[in-house]
């Protein structure tokens, strides 16, 4: 596995990290034993860092309180990043919106995963105009100890640039992926300007780019089952399909679709962490596996010549 410096807090982390929603049964039933071994044979395979939520999960916490299950007696060997943003929802109701919500919710999210503080807590709220309220939150739970960084989970350029306006964000997760490079126009340059920390989320666009679907494919997962809801959705997941069978079909021999698909992401000058997710301590090794090299500018470039239709460099 290979290692790289994490924006600027200081810690060595894993080129492969961990994403944990896939093992709290929204994309499918997963058993404790199950669920448990897919997060010990990451660790074992040299990922050290783990990326969770406390509204991961049916029941919402389920990903938390497994992860958290799994990595006894090697917490002080994990980073683990949790986000809040859901406001604790549980059986439809909504707490109301406050700094000390937020302190109640990370409370939750600690006792869930068995440990005294989160190496980093996130903003869940993507599209947030005014993240004053987490800012300052994030900042009374760093000061008594209960986190050692925190950031955001967001798409938009603009709600990144506002949740860095004390230039206090120190790590930013967002999507992107062969099939998903609209991050690479701003928000990548802006991490690499100002020192922060790259968690690239769906790095096999929601296991589109593992290989093991085809065009014909029906999604029945909570998640998944969204792409067949109307026309328009289904005809992305064709284009999307389209593509993937191109780039399959044009491989080096011996490489796998989704080792070529997480190292095209951890391979970008801004460093990224690839978090993906994984449901068996098989998928968990094939993943970490892909953090043991990088690829050349010019492996990268041949990546997306090989797309139907082809997909233009961003710049």
């Amino acid at each position: 596995m290979l290692y790289r410096e994490f924006g600027t807090t200081g810690w060595n982390v894993s080129a492969i990290g961990m994403g944990t929603w896939n093992i709290g049964n929204q994309w499918g039933e997963v058993d404790d034993a199950t669920a448990l071994a897919t997060v010990q044979i990451a660790f074992e395979h040299g990922v050290n860092l783990f990326d969770t939520a406390e509204a991961y999960g049916i029941p919402q916490g389920l990903s938390e309180e497994r992860l958290g299950m799994a990595l006894k007696g090697v917490r002080d060997r994990a980073y683990i990043i949790t986000k809040i943003g859901s406001w604790g929802r549980r059986n439809n109701e909504e707490l109301p919106k406050s700094v000390d919500t937020i302190r109640l919710c990370m409370q939750a999210s600690l006792y869930r995963l068995r440990t005294d503080w989160a190496d980093a807590v996130l903003c869940h709220e993507g599209d947030i105009e005014d993240p004053g309220i987490y800012l300052e939150a994030f900042e009374h739970l760093k000061e008594q100890g209960y986190l050692r960084a925190y950031g955001i989970s967001t798409n938009s350029f603009e709600v990144l640039k506002r949740f860095n306006v004390n230039h206090t964000c120190s790590i930013v997760e967002f999507d992107y992926s062969l099939l998903n490079r609209k991050a690479e126009a701003q928000i990548l340059p802006y991490c690499q300007e100002h020192g922060i920390a790259v968690l690239a989320r769906g790095p096999l666009a929601q296991g589109l780019l593992s290989g093991k679907y085809s065009g014909d494919t029906v999604f029945s997962d909570t998640i998944r089952s969204k792409w067949h809801k109307n026309e328009a959705k289904q005809s992305k997941l064709n284009r999307d399909m389209a593509a993937v069978t191109a780039l399959k079909q044009s491989l080096p021999t011996g490489l796998e679709m989704a080792t070529a698909a997480l190292r095209f992401v951890t391979s970008h000058p801004a460093q990224p962490v690839a978090i993906p997710g994984a449901k068996s301590a098989q998928q968990a090794a094939i993943n970490a596996q892909a953090g043991e090299m990088l690829l050349t500018v010019a492996e990268r470039n041949n990546l997306l010549l090989s797309l139907t239709p082809p997909v233009a460099a961003v710049h």
